[in-house]
Parts: structure tokens; sequence; C-alpha cells
């Protein structure tokens, strides 16, 4: 970690910091055949006096050891008051080391709160892109808004990032909660059209399905090739976590959705994943995995106006019940007293955080949708037809937590995985205790439409919802005293590259009484 006392021995070094720039250094040989940085950089988990700095070595993403050699690389860093670098504060040496796919992990602190930062790497003679990132206010201190994106479901074949590159030019973030499926695990035998029938894929995945630590690593990096992910994640500061593709589709614990699979088989391939999602996000070192497991929840503080309490709802999950079956009728197993969705740890984790919280608004942002929604659309499905791997599937813990909400103010949940925008209110019983806004997919889906057939079914079957709509993009949350309000913004099409950005609809939430209002 990066120290004050180390920040104010790299200011007290005065002119030696622009070295890193110098024009000696940078017409020396570079170390590599092609470029180290074509991943890009990242900067993630802000605080009031810090964040992460990411990048990874991969002059050749796909050879082994993605072109770096088998050895840690020294990565010079450095970390400016202003995108020119005319005013350092912070520099260093970080190794990259090839346990970690040369991923590079720098825990910056002792920076003013509240305000803009730009950093950039240096190896050889090679020059990283430069990223910028914010500092969150300071504890307890008087905010008067907060504005962040909200994005995830990112499926390569199923279309161009053009969300992205609108988010990378929204220069009004504090950051960008990134709610999971950074990548898609597999690659679709088939795209289909309308009425079901083949068509070209937009892009193709290198790999069909992934299992082993350098599958995974090739994996992100055909992702983090694309320079539209690269602009957001240079552009703003991400909270990520990881929902199920990041490993296997449904995936709870050691779980395969293959239930021939052993759990101690399954457990390698978890392990796998999670070791190649820690390198190639911008999180704490915290983070690093024990084996399978990420500790990945975690809480930030916005000033005095907004906590938010971001969750793992995979890890510790008991397994789907009613075989994981979509568009059932519950089983005897939805109603299992002892089934868990937090886990008892991080269950108690979150009723501290919301008990104690001071904050105006209480966020909570998740993976699966808490709504428990009937899903018949069709008159060939059951009356009662649910998501059994959301909230939905394990009615004792939901209704743990709804009843909790009962004495936590200004509560919302921000929630992913649909691919569709939902919003909607939290019910205890026959009363409103939250407002839950689901956020839309990247690009897994397609195209989309304004509304599925059956939307208006599923709208009459739910009253506590109040919108759903099909189109890809990501959702930004404006956040004052007196309202809380999530904008989903949409693309019509991702494709092909270039689609038009607007303005679907927003979800407001007045201080007080859990409310929701579509305008």
């Amino acid at each position: 970690m990066i120290t004050r006392r180390k920040l104010i021995q790299s200011a007290a070094a005065g002119l030696a910091v622009s070295t890193i720039g110098a024009p000696h250094i940078l017409q020396a040989q570079s170390w590599f055949r092609e470029y180290p940085f074509k991943l890009g950089v990242a900067a993630g988990d802000p605080s009031s006096d810090g964040f992460v700095i990411w990048t990874r070595i991969a002059p050749e993403p796909f050879e082994q050891h993605a072109g770096a050699p088998s050895s840690a690389l020294p990565v010079q860093w450095e970390v400016a008051e202003d995108d020119r670098f005319r005013n350092v504060v912070a520099k260093g040496e970080a190794l990259a080391r090839p346990e970690l796919g040369h991923s590079v992990h720098v825990e910056l602190a002792g920076l003013k709160s509240d305000r803009p930062y730009w950093y950039r790497f240096v190896v050889g003679s090679d020059r990283s892109l430069t990223g910028r990132a914010r500092t969150l206010p300071a504890a307890g201190a008087s905010v008067d808004r907060l504005r962040f994106g909200v994005c995830g479901c990112q499926h390569y074949e199923s279309g161009y990032y053009t969300a992205y590159r609108e988010l990378a030019q929204d220069d009004d973030l504090a950051f960008v909660y990134h709610y999971g499926d950074f990548i898609y695990e597999y690659a679709y035998d088939y795209n289909y059209g309308p009425k079901r029938l083949p068509v070209p894929k937009v892009r193709e995945h290198r790999l069909r399905e992934l299992y082993s630590v350098d599958d995974y690593r090739e994996h992100y990096a055909q992702y983090l090739l694309d320079l539209d992910l690269q602009a957001a994640r240079s552009a703003h500061a991400v909270v990520p976590t990881f929902d199920d593709h990041e490993v296997q589709n449904n995936w709870v614990q050691d779980f395969s959705q293959d239930p021939s699979v052993p759990p101690e088989i399954f457990a390698l391939r978890r392990q796998a994943a999670m070791q190649a999602w820690y390198e190639n996000m911008p999180v704490r070192r915290s983070m690093i995995p024990n084996g399978p497991l990420i500790l990945a929840n975690r809480q930030l503080t916005f000033g005095s106006l907004a906590a938010i309490n971001v969750l793992d709802t995979r890890s510790f999950r008991s397994n789907q019940p009613c075989d994981d079956r979509w568009g059932v009728t519950p089983c005897e197993g939805v109603y299992d007293k002892d089934a868990q969705v937090l886990g008892q740890a991080q269950e108690r984790w979150l009723d501290d955080n919301l008990m104690r919280s001071d904050t105006r608004w209480n966020g909570i942002a998740q993976q699966v949708m808490m709504m428990p929604l009937n899903r018949r659309t069709y008159d060939d499905q059951p009356e009662r037809a649910y998501n059994l791997d959301s909230w939905a599937g394990y009615d004792v813990p939901r209704k743990r937590l709804m009843k909790r909400l009962e004495n936590v103010p200004n509560a919302v949940v921000l929630t992913g995985d649909e691919h569709q925008n939902y919003a909607g209110l939290l019910l205890s019983g026959d009363t409103p205790v939250a407002a839950e806004c689901v956020v839309t997919s990247i690009t897994s889906g397609g195209d989309g439409q304004d509304q599925r057939p059956g939307s208006d079914r599923i709208l009459a079957n739910n009253p506590q919802l109040q919108f759903i709509n099909d189109q890809r993009g990501y959702g930004v949350c404006d956040v004052t005293a007196e309202a809380w309000r999530t904008d989903f913004m949409v693309l019509d099409k991702v494709s092909t590259p270039g689609g038009t950005l607007s303005k679907r609809a927003s979800a407001v939430v007045e201080a007080g009484p859990a409310n929701l209002t579509i305008a």
C-alpha cells in the first residue's frame, strides 16, 4: 500500500519524478516485440484518499505468458493532479508477477478527497495510456450530489461495446459499478434471429468453453482488447464484482450447472476463474483468491449522502431448488428454512452496515433480482412461474432481508443479470420497504426491442413492478438528499457499431417511505 509518508517522500523528490516521461528514456529500446499495454489500464475500488490502479503486461495476449518472460517484471507508475503530469504526487515501482498473469495492482492512499487524478505505467521504454479516477468525499462530509454508472452482462459475441464508449465520455461520474458477467465462459453454437432462424454472430469467441487459468486469461484478453471497453475503464474508477458467467452459468458455491461434475472437480475450475478475475480487475489485495474464494463484499461511503453495500450472491448461496428449472411453480425447496443467498457471515455484515448507517441513502448493489416476479407470459405455463436462480428461489432469506429493510430508511437495490431494465418496489408482506432498479446488459441479448412479447402480462401479474424494457445499455444513478433517480440509458442497436444512445425512462425514489415513480 502507498502510505501518506511515501507520498510525501515522493513529492519531496521534486523534478526527479518527471524522468518516467523523459525523452531519453522513451527512446530506449523496448523490452518486447509488441506493445506491452495492449489490455489498457484501469482504476477501481475508490476511497476518500485513494484507489487501486491496474494494468497487465501482455504484448502478445494469446501466446504463452501473454508474450512476457517467465519472471517478475518491474513496472513504474505515477499519479498526478493533472493530465499532463506536471504535478506528480506519487510514483513507484511494482512487480508484474507471472503467478498473477503479469498483472499489477497498486493501492494508493493519502490522496486528497473528492477530486480527480491521472495515472500511467511504464515498462522499459513503453508507456501506457493515461487513466483517470476520482477519490470519494471524506467520511461524513456534507455532499450535495452523487452520480455514478451501473453496467454489466457483456457477451462478446452478442454485440459491440458502444455503451462503454458513451460511458467513457460522461465526465460527471464518480465511479462505475459493474455488477458482473464481464466475460461469458462459452461461445454460442448459433446466433438466432427472427423466428429462431440462424444468423451470423456479431463477433466470435476464440475459445468455445473455459476450464484452465490459461483459458480464462486468454478470454479476458480478447474482451479487454476492445477499445471501447478500454476507454470506459480508463475514464472512471470501477467497482467490479462477479456473477455467474465469470465461472459458469448459474454456478453457486462449488455446484456446477452439470450435476455430473463432482464439487471437488468444479472447485478447480472455479479457482482458475477467480484467479483470472482478480488478475484482470482493479481491486485490492484483500481480494486475492484463497483457493476458489474471493471475499468480494465491501462498502463504499459517499460522505453523508450515501452508503453502497456491494454483495456476492454466488459464493455462499445454497444450490438452486427445483433442479434450477426456469419458469416453474415453486417446489418445496423454495421454502427451505436453512437456505442461504448471502451466507451467514455476509448476511451479518450487511445487517451491521444497514443498522449502523448514518447516511441519507442506503444502497445495496448485487447481482440477481430481489423482486419475486411471476414470469408467466404464455397460457401453457404454470399460473406461477419463477426464475429460481434469483432471490425468488430462496423464500426464507429473501423475507428475512425484506423484514430487515422495514427499519432501513431510503433503501435502493441495484441489480443486473436479467438483460432487461426493470423497476419496482420490494415488499415485506404488503408493505413497501425499498425500490429495486434492475439495469440491462451492455450487449447480452442482442439489439432487443422496447418490450419483449409477454411483458404486458408480467406487468399485470406483478403490481409491485412498474417498468420493463428490453434494450441494451446501462444505468446512471443521480442521487441528492431529496431523491435517488436511476436513468435507464439505451441503445437502438448493438449488432453494428455506432448505435444511438437515449434515455428510455427514469426511476425516481423520493426520500422518505419507500416509493417509486417512473418518469
